[in-house]
């Protein structure tokens, strides 16, 4: 069984962030920002695979490859920027978690972000050599439970069909959806999950061989496209369900602003076993989702800083910035949309070097991207940076 490194990547895809992001955008504008989901899940495809691409190929993580090409000043700022993208991808993953817990047992949410810190830690001791596929197999069920979570209030509430196709068509209104269509997008292309399948690819499958690279590479290629496609079609429709089921029973609804006002309200529209499978969804998106950020965290620093750190004190670290959020008292789903547009500033960082090496035939040979490829990423990064220039212009006229 081949199929498996695209799941674990994908867990980033439905973080607690696509929650907050994704229900406050169908609750406050409806089915407006529909297309903002749809275009990112197909930038996300592309993204994925050209990533996995550069590990199967060159047996190398594109963190190993940054490490390896960049100056020593240049190498430590990247990681600096690439180390922030990771603690605002823990924010999220962990307030989402302890949310989850405080909405199913009533835990105080400090408490609860630890025992998530604490399980996530368990998790990623499967995450090694010889138990790699143990720990893919785990994350995958947890995939399957965020999706039957997310996904059954639509079953009791189904969708306007005409106001969803009035949803593809591309538009904003106004500063906050400028600003909650880059918090989408950072929620949808994940920064770490760029810079985590390269080398989940390479620790399931190994460096290549001497002997047979290129077959083996075309093989292994074949089965990647099948494994990416199918998990961010996954990954994909769960996002669209969120804001669906916010457009559909919470729009215009006071107090949806938030997940828990966002679960009170599912729960008085759809009944207490729809609102008991979202926060069951919600809870598996938060394990599953910092144990993931936590790997990819690992892997860039391994990559840039030439360093490994034993899980449990990567654990404690990146922990460290979630758990004082909460002590705060910082409104969590405040918290976890403006981790989302941290998120999408830090894209850039990692798709522009992506793009750069798959479209390198020196480094990729035969496998170097080809023009169509090469020209939908780099339209794809400059939507990014001109999204996120309009939303600094945007909040600074505001």
């Amino acid at each position: 069984m081949l199929l498996g490194p695209a799941f674990v990547a994908a867990i980033a895809y439905v973080d607690p962030g696509n929650v907050a992001a994704n229900v406050t955008a169908g609750a406050k504008y409806g089915y407006l920002l529909v297309w903002v989901l749809v275009l990112a899940n197909v930038m996300a495809v592309m993204i994925q695979y050209q990533s996995a691409k550069l590990g199967v190929v060159t047996g190398r993580s594109l963190p190993q490859v940054l490490g390896e090409r960049l100056p020593r000043r240049s190498r430590l700022a990247f990681w600096g920027q690439a180390e922030l993208v990771a603690a605002a991808t823990d924010i999220a993953e962990v307030i989402g978690g302890a949310l989850a817990l405080n909405l199913l047992f009533g835990v105080p949410l400090v408490w609860g972000g630890l025992i998530v810190g604490v399980i996530s830690t368990l998790l990623l001791t499967l995450a090694d050599g010889r138990r790699q596929y143990r720990f893919e197999l785990v994350i995958i069920g947890m995939l399957a439970i965020i999706v039957v979570g997310f996904v059954a209030g639509l079953i009791a509430a189904p969708p306007d069909g005409a106001a969803f196709l009035g949803g593809l068509v591309p538009r904003l209104q106004g500063t906050e959806t400028v600003l909650l269509a880059a918090s989408m997008l950072g929620a949808t292309v994940m920064p770490h999950a760029i810079y985590l399948h390269s080398a989940l690819v390479v620790d399931r499958h190994g460096t290549p061989p001497a002997e047979g690279a290129v077959e083996r590479a075309r093989r292994l290629l074949r089965v990647t496209r099948v494994d990416v496609v199918l998990a961010l079609i996954i990954a994909g429709a769960v996002n669209i369900a969120l804001l669906v089921l916010a457009a559909s029973s919470l729009y215009g609804v006071e107090g949806t602003d938030s997940i828990e006002g966002a679960h009170a309200a599912v729960r008085d529209a759809l009944g207490p076993v729809v609102a008991g499978l979202f926060a069951v969804g919600l809870l598996a998106s938060g394990l599953a989702s910092t144990s993931v950020g936590s790997y990819a965290g690992g892997t860039i620093m391994a990559g840039l800083l030439h360093k490994r750190i034993p899980v449990v004190v990567r654990r404690l670290i990146t922990m460290i910035p979630a758990i004082g959020v909460l002590a705060m008292g910082v409104p969590p789903t405040e918290a976890l949309i403006i981790s989302q547009v941290v998120l999408s500033f830090g894209i850039p960082f990692a798709l522009l070097p992506l793009r750069r090496y798959t479209a390198d035939r020196a480094l990729m040979g035969e496998f170097a991207d080809r023009a169509p490829l090469r020209w939908a990423s780099a339209a794809a990064g400059a939507l990014i940076v001109a999204l996120n220039v309009a939303l600094i212009y945007l909040t600074v006229a505001g």
